[in-house]
């Protein structure tokens, strides 16, 4: 089982990473846009990480304060969670 959550923080991770890059490149572009809402939910239901690092990596949503702290604390908690796993689960690491 916590293998499972373990790779559906990396997809989750990965996909919002991406969104984050998508979303720079139409804001460029003045194309469709991702909602912060859909930003937000994608961070929240495991993508914290990568939603973080996408933020810093293509500078995007960095002037709003509430996506800068709350992805940050994100990228903290879900830090945490997989530390938590991988120091209490020795099937893991076998």
């Amino acid at each position: 089982m916590t293998n499972v959550i373990l790779i559906f923080i990396l997809i989750m991770s990965v996909i919002a990473f991406f969104v984050m890059g998508y979303d720079k490149s139409q804001a460029r572009k003045h194309g469709h846009r991702i909602s912060e809402k859909t930003l937000w939910t994608l961070a929240i239901v495991g993508g914290g990480i990568g939603a973080y690092i996408g933020m810093q990596l293509f500078r995007h949503k960095t002037k709003h304060t509430n996506f800068r702290v709350g992805f940050l604390m994100l990228l903290i908690l879900y830090a945490f969670l997989i530390f938590y796993i991988l120091t209490t689960d020795s099937s893991i690491i076998a």
